[in-house]
Parts: C-alpha cells; structure tokens; sequence
C-alpha cells in the first residue's frame, strides 16, 4: 500500500465537501461526518490541504531531531529554500544557516538540478525523433502519471529526481570516515516524504529524512540576521536554483518545444489532451503539481508568487553556467521500470471485474447525476464504484433515499385501505 504524507486530523473535520471535490483522483470520501484518504489513490499533491477551511489535512515530515540519530548530518536543501529571504541576502547566507541548525555539511539540490538539465539535454537529443517526454522532476506527476495516465509512462524521462541525485553525491563526497552519515532533505513538497519510502523507479532511497522548510523557516531567518559568520557554501548557478519555480527546468534547457505547466487541474487537462494524440508540437513538458512551482509547495510559508520572484531575481544574479564535468548518463538513470497503479481496475479477475462494471454502470444510471457530493464522494460515478466495492451503500444518496421513503409511505397507505376490519377501528 502506498504510504501517504498527506494526513488527516479528525478532531478538526468537519465533514465539508471541499476536499473531496478538488481532489483529483478522487482519493477522498466523507463517511460518518469525516473525511477518509483512500491511499492507493493519494498523490500527495497537497491540493485537499490548501482548499481544506478547518486545516484538518497535514503534510507530515520528519521532526528535525531525527538528525540526532546520526554522527554526520548532511542537508540537501530544495531550491525553492532560497525563495525564504531577499535576494540580496546571499544563498551562502541561508546554507550557512542551515549549518548551525546542527548540520555537518550542505549540499545544494539546486547542484544535482544542473546535473539532469545537462542529462535531459543529451537525452532529447539522443531521442529527436521521439517524444514529446515528460519531466520526472515532481513526484506527484510522476505518480499522477502512474495512477490515472498509465499510457504515458514511457514518456516520463526515467532519470531519477534532483533530490535523490544530489542525497548519492553527499553520501559519497562525505566518505566512510565520519560514522553513521544521514542525509535529509529540506523540503517544500509532501510528495517527497512519501518518494523516498515508495520508490517505485529504484531500489531503495539514499534520503533519510525529509524536513519541511516550514518546520525551520522561523529559526532559520533568525539565524539569517544574526551575527553568524557566512561561510562559502554555494556552487550552483541559477540554473540550478531556478528549478524552485514553474518553468525553470524547461527554460535550463538548450531545446526549442518547451512548455510549462503547474497546477494539478492545468495538468490533467494537458495530460488528457496528450493522452489523445492532441499534443505532438512540444518535445519537452515541464509538469509541477504545486502552484508556482515547489515554491507553491504545502511544506512552505512564503507566498509563492513572491517567492517565485525572488528565486527568479536570484537566477538573474547568479548566471546560467551549468555545471562542467556531470559523471554519465547511466549515473542517473531509473533501475527499475516504473508500474501502472491504475486504481480504474475494479478486479484483477477480469470475467469478475466485467461484472461489476455492469453493475456500476446499472447503478449510476439509477443515481441523479448531479454530483452534489452528499453521499460523500466526489461523483455519482465514483459513488457507484464505491458501491460496487463494498464501501458505501445504494440508500447513501438522499435522492435515492428519499426516493424509497416516497414509495415506503405509499406503500404504506395503501396498506391501511386493505386492513382487517377490526384492526382498521381505533380502540
């Protein structure tokens, strides 16, 4: 079973429709006055979080004091961390503050980006006559991808994301002299919580922990305008650290046909259009969950539109040469093929599951069509489907339900005409 990040309090539901709207696997449903996470179906986009009015959805990371179990601590930091502080406040700034959090050593993911813009260029060219292929960049894309587009997953580039890159060139730069070494992720983003404990794409993650940037923004701005000394610590330029933002990995690329697209309902629209031979003009689609880019990410306080520019003033600043010597190609590869989860399949018995989608579509023909989500799903489809699976009952739906009480009372009156003769006296 995939494991979520995504989570729900339930002292604090209660039981709106909201979430269970804007989801956009429909991974969500409302049963006895609380909403319930189908986790097969989960992304971890983060979206039933930000719609969520009573804050009952949280992203769930590792405390920062998982670090104590290590002799030598490591951050990797996501490039939407820059987006924390002005411009003019340094990147060797943030990083160095990073450092008297208790880390041992930083190593920028914004490095490992610039690695996979060099890859993905090789890649197009080595693919011209194919494509168009999908970034690998966000892990709620690639399991988008994996759970309601399976006819794309050969047009995912199958290049490991900068976050695992840059965890196996730490771990490696640190040696085996230091002890027991760990490596965390500075986060924005749910869905990598849950990518290093599902990695689908490759044997076992080098990530040991995933910390939001909003667990250690607050003392990391105080430490920015403290008295600290600032150590050198940045290499990446801003090809790297404009990957933080929406059209940042397509604009790195030496490759004309790029497009940008962020937001989950943008990109299903995009992949449905892709999905039926709509979309051939592109060779490159850069696809990122959040609003914005992961500057949007549920792990991050900063408005992501003011963080958005900042990390662009940032690439501005900084340049655009990309690193020279990047290792090869193989380095950064998927090992393993990455699966369909296609949650459609309602039985892996097909005779069986033939059956049952008669029966679902028998019993949505049955509902009103109107989709208003007081059975507690999202849709009177998914609420036949849940039906069919043994999750909600036909009698859920007030229209229904009010249906068969309308013709319990009729029956019922009917019943009074033809009664006994004594029973029809009042005593």
């Amino acid at each position: 079973m995939y494991e979520q990040s995504v989570q729900l309090i339930k002292e604090k539901c209660i039981g709106c429709t909201n979430c269970i709207k804007r989801c956009p696997t429909e991974a969500i449903r409302v049963q006895n006055g609380k909403a319930l996470i189908i986790s097969d179906r989960c992304l971890d986009c983060g979206e039933c979080i930000r719609v969520c009015q009573s804050n009952a959805k949280i992203a769930i990371s590792d405390p920062i004091s998982i670090t104590d179990s290590y002799d030598y601590k490591i951050a990797i930091p996501a490039p939407s961390l820059y987006g924390i502080a002005d411009s003019h406040v340094s990147t060797d700034r943030i990083l160095t503050g990073l450092k008297h959090l208790g880390f041992d050593d930083v190593f920028e993911v914004a490095s490992a980006a610039e690695i996979i813009t060099k890859r993905t260029n090789e890649f197009l060219e080595m693919n011209e006559k194919d494509g168009p292929f999908i970034s690998s960049s966000c892990p709620a894309v690639v399991r988008l991808v994996q759970v309601r587009f399976p006819s794309l997953i050969d047009q995912i580039i199958p290049f490991i994301s900068p976050m695992e890159l840059a965890a196996r060139i730490a771990r490696k730069r640190a040696g085996d002299d230091k002890g027991k070494v760990g490596v965390f992720f500075i986060s924005p983003c749910a869905a990598k919580f849950s990518e290093i404990r599902n990695p689908h794409h490759f044997e076992e993650s080098q990530v040991d922990g995933v910390i939001g940037i909003k667990d250690i923004q607050v003392l990391l701005q105080r430490l920015i305008k403290s008295d600290m000394e600032t150590e050198k610590l940045a290499v990446a330029s801003g090809v790297g650290v404009g990957w933080g933002r929406i059209d940042g990995e397509a604009r790195a690329l030496a490759s004309d046909g790029v497009i940008s697209v962020d937001g989950i309902s943008n990109i299903i629209s995009l992949l449905e259009e892709l999905e039926n031979g709509k979309i051939d003009q592109f060779r490159f689609i850069e696809l990122m969950a959040c609003p914005g880019g992961c500057v949007g990410g549920p792990m991050t306080l900063v408005n992501p539109y003011v963080a958005k520019s900042i990390i662009q003033d940032r690439w501005d600043e900084t340049g655009s040469e990309v690193c020279g010597d990047c290792g090869t190609l193989n380095d950064i590869r998927w090992t393993e093929e990455l699966p369909s989860c296609n949650f459609m399949k309602l039985d892996d018995n097909y005779e069986k599951a033939m059956q049952m989608l008669q029966r679902l579509e028998l019993i949505e023909k049955s509902l009103p069509g109107i989709d208003c989500g007081s059975c507690g799903a999202p849709s009177c489809h998914a609420f036949a489907e849940d039906i069919v699976r043994g999750r909600a009952v036909i009698t859920s739906c007030i229209f229904v339900l009010r249906k068969k009480i309308r013709q319990l009372t009729d029956e019922m009156i009917k019943l009074e005409d033809v009664l006994p003769y004594r029973l029809d006296k009042d005593e």
